[in-house]
């Protein structure tokens, strides 16, 4: 963990202005020795909600974080609650079957549900509130494809309304180019990301939560009784340590051939009025399109719009600085097509943050037989904050020694290459077809 690691983001995001950051909670060093039955690596947001359930749930825990809470990976978020995965049931269907495509997103809307409500009854202003999500399909192919994807997720039984391309605009303003059909669904929200983390890291902390800033991790071993995180200036001991650094850093090296580091962009609006509002013509809703990659909009409680998307593969040897422009002009280019009042609008923000794909955009959460004494939580996507709970929910059932099958839906091991006798299964049900 010495091995410097590349920035997770760089712009200047709408959430750590210094106005908002002002009162916010610090934190001590990890200086000395510390003891804790979990020790958790990261403090953005997923590590947050990990800390706050294993503590509320009466496990002593600390939080080790190298930086400050909340200003990595999580600053740069858009922070949309979206209970759907980034990848369809009939993508799902296809690589992990029917069954666990079903589970998977019953898991979303579980964990979108239950931290809502978490946020809520720990009375956390971070802006939370409700919103539908409405999903547009631009062109015939696109159409096509959502009509397959409502479809299939109608038989599993998630109910999306659907729209024609009339609704669409009433709701979003879209008119170019040329929207086919559109879906619009419940049960959604938005929050300040940092606000929330440093909520619910106050939360940990009043359950007992050791948390500690500025203390990068620089090697984690094990022990007799457990593993040891050292840091410049103390030592942490654990019986298990928890990983929710967003994806593997090059301490865990084996593990990061299995994502993919893309990066993705945000512009914020300046404040705009009610009659700039008007004009613009985008409701109370949050939207994405089904490009690849695809573009999200939604309105921040003081009046900004929020604009997102055009993720890019890391490629190494490229200028980052060079790119971030070149993403950034692309990505307002792309809305001003599709909302055109927007070319007449300023913008006040723009980043861009790092995050880790894995193959079937669903994370890694639980232990990897590599590493012993660890348990992990990793490779979100586009829904980190979304899959957060579940993480925790997962991991909190692990320590206790509880299996279930929802565990194997997100374990490393999903992707275990299939039997000889699955595969003559199959070849067998390929003949018959033919």
């Amino acid at each position: 963990m010495t091995t410097r690691e590349p920035a997770l983001r760089i712009g200047e995001p709408l959430w750590v202005q210094p106005e908002r950051q002002r009162r916010r909670q610090r934190y001590a060093r990890l200086t000395g020795r510390h003891d804790a039955e979990i020790a958790i690596v990261g403090g953005g947001f997923t590590g947050a909600v990990i800390a706050e359930a294993f503590a509320h749930a009466g496990v002593s825990v600390a939080l080790v974080e190298g930086q400050l809470a909340g200003r990595g990976s999580t600053a740069a978020s858009s922070a949309l609650l979206l209970q759907e995965p980034d990848q369809g049931i009939a993508q799902l269907s296809e690589r992990h079957g029917a069954r666990a495509a079903r589970r998977i997103w019953q898991l979303g809307r579980d964990a979108v549900s239950s931290l809502i409500a978490t946020l809520k009854q720990l009375d956390i202003a971070c802006d939370l509130e409700r919103r539908d999500a409405v999903l547009v399909a631009i062109g015939d192919e696109r159409a096509r494809e959502l009509d397959v994807e409502l479809r299939r997720r109608e038989r599993a039984g998630f109910h999306a309304e659907r729209l024609n391309a009339a609704r669409v605009t009433a709701l979003t303003g879209l008119t170019a180019p040329p929207v086919t059909i559109g879906a619009r669904t419940i049960g959604n929200a938005q929050i300040d990301p940092c606000k929330a983390t440093i909520g619910l890291l106050a939360a940990a902390a009043a359950n007992g939560a050791q948390i500690f800033e500025r203390s990068p991790v620089s090697r984690i071993e094990r022990y007799r009784h457990g593993v040891r995180l050292h840091t410049a200036h103390g030592r942490l001991e654990a019986r298990r340590v928890i990983i929710a650094t967003g994806y593997a850093t090059d301490r865990f090296r084996p593990l990061i051939g299995r994502f993919r580091m893309f990066r993705t962009y945000v512009l914020a609006t300046a404040r705009l009025s009610a009659d700039e509002r008007r004009g613009i013509g985008f409701g109370d809703v949050m939207m994405w399109d089904t490009e690849r990659p695809y573009h999200y909009v939604r309105w921040t409680n003081d009046r900004r719009l929020l604009l997102g998307g055009g993720d890019r593969r890391v490629r190494p040897g490229r200028r980052r600085s060079v790119e971030f422009k070149q993403a950034t002009t692309a990505l307002r280019q792309d809305f001003e097509s599709m909302l055109p009042a927007l070319r007449d609008v300023d913008i006040e923000h723009a980043w861009e943050g790092l995050f880790a794909l894995t193959p079937d955009s669903l994370p890694y959460i639980g232990p990897h037989r590599r590493y012993p004494g660890h348990l992990f939580a990793l490779g979100y996507g586009g829904n980190g904050m979304a899959y957060a709970p579940l993480a925790a929910r997962i991991l909190l059932e692990q320590h206790r020694g509880i299996h279930s099958y929802d565990h194997e839906l997100f374990a490393f091991g999903r992707f275990r290459p299939p039997s000889r006798s699955a595969l003559r299964r199959d070849a067998h049900r390929r003949a018959h077809l033919s």
